[in-house]
């Protein structure tokens, strides 16, 4: 896959599991960090890919020390983007030379939110001063894209919460932000502790999303994907891979990687993933054959996460033309010619719109 588009790193290390991650994540293990990294190196040496974006999510990729982070950055190949997802509390002056001197032109930051008791129900390690400490160092470092994650729905989140929340967000000026809905899964610890809460805050999803919108849209952001928001000339080139149903690699474990109607996944283990790299082996994974059909059915779905019409070309026969004609009688689709777009209504409703739209 040397010509693949875009490239995913998975660093699975964090400091501490919260309750509703259900992400590849290890806690610990500091002592595997190095080894961990010598094997995406292997990894990379052996696939030699040429991507446009390059992507290292985690986990926390920023939890491992200078000198690693520095030596996978260095071994890399060059990108138009390069994004690293990091933890407000771990970024350091240090730090943020390392990113910006390897090459890093795109930062994630997992702020979530910026009340301190809404924090602590996420199990956060970094309280709102740390969240602003780390935007002030990442941008005297010369970040020069920036993008803040936040999330809505918590439990014992109030409006007031949601709109303070939004209004400090706005005031650090990030250049992407993105937001989501809080989804626990069924039987995990914070399911089990905040059950019933998260049943009221259901009700008021609804509510809440069409607030963010409105409050980042005031402020001058695009609302340029469900869940994304952007000033202009900062779009996450990478996602925007994802969406529009580009071929992508993942190395790492738990890493997702499609090509064509190929879909696999690294399994999870550490251990297993260590042995058979350092054996000279590709990692375990398991493979997911796509049919053209299932191929098609996620490129119209994703393509119409965007506010960029979508051309339907050959998608135009998984389109019920009755169905899209009572949508664009209801305000919730846009059709013009062989171009579809959702409206601004159909978005806030895009799971029932899709379900309809289609045969």
């Amino acid at each position: 896959m040397a010509t693949v588009d875009h490239l995913y790193l998975h660093v699975p290390f964090c400091a501490h599991r919260c309750g509703y991650c259900d992400f590849v994540t290890v806690t610990g293990r500091e002592p595997l960090h190095g080894r961990y990294v010598d094997a995406l190196l292997a990894e990379l040496d052996r696939e030699r890919p040429r991507p446009r974006t390059i992507f290292v999510g985690g986990g926390t990729p920023s939890l491992l020390a200078d000198d690693l982070l520095a030596r996978l950055l260095r071994g890399l190949p060059a990108a138009a983007e390069m994004t690293v997802e990091c933890n407000p509390e771990t970024i350091t002056e240090s730090k943020a030379r390392v990113l910006v001197e390897g090459g890093v032109t795109r930062v994630s930051l997992g702020a979530q939110s910026f009340r301190g008791h809404l924090l602590e129900v996420l199990e956060r390690r970094a309280d709102p001063a740390t969240v602003r400490r780390a935007v002030g160092i990442l941008r005297a470092a010369g970040v020069t894209s920036l993008n803040l994650d936040l999330m809505f729905g918590v439990p014992g989140e109030s409006g007031a919460d949601l709109d303070r929340d939004l209004r400090d967000l706005i005031a650090l000026a990030p250049d992407h932000v993105s937001t989501y809905e809080l989804e626990a899964k069924p039987r995990t610890r914070f399911t089990r502790r905040h059950g019933a809460e998260l049943g009221r805050q259901a009700e008021r999803l609804e509510y809440q999303y069409e607030r963010v919108v409105e409050l980042m849209r005031g402020a001058g952001y695009r609302w340029y994907e469900t869940a994304n928001f952007c000033l202009p000339g900062h779009e996450c080139a990478h996602n925007l891979g994802y969406w529009l149903g580009h071929d992508y690699l993942g190395l790492g474990v738990g890493a997702v990687s499609t090509h064509g109607l190929r879909r696999w996944r690294v399994r999870p283990g550490l251990a297993g993933y260590l042995e058979a790299v350092e054996a000279g082996r590709r990692p375990p994974q398991d493979d997911e054959p796509l049919t053209v059909g299932e191929r098609a059915t996620e490129r119209l779905m994703l393509g119409l996460r965007l506010d960029r019409p979508l051309a339907l070309g050959d998608l135009r026969e998984l389109v019920d033309a009755r169905a899209a004609e009572r949508l664009v009688s209801a305000g919730a689709l846009e059709l013009d010619g062989d171009r579809v777009r959702l409206t601004d209504r159909g978005r806030f409703i895009a799971d029932d719109v899709l379900a309809g739209l289609l045969r």
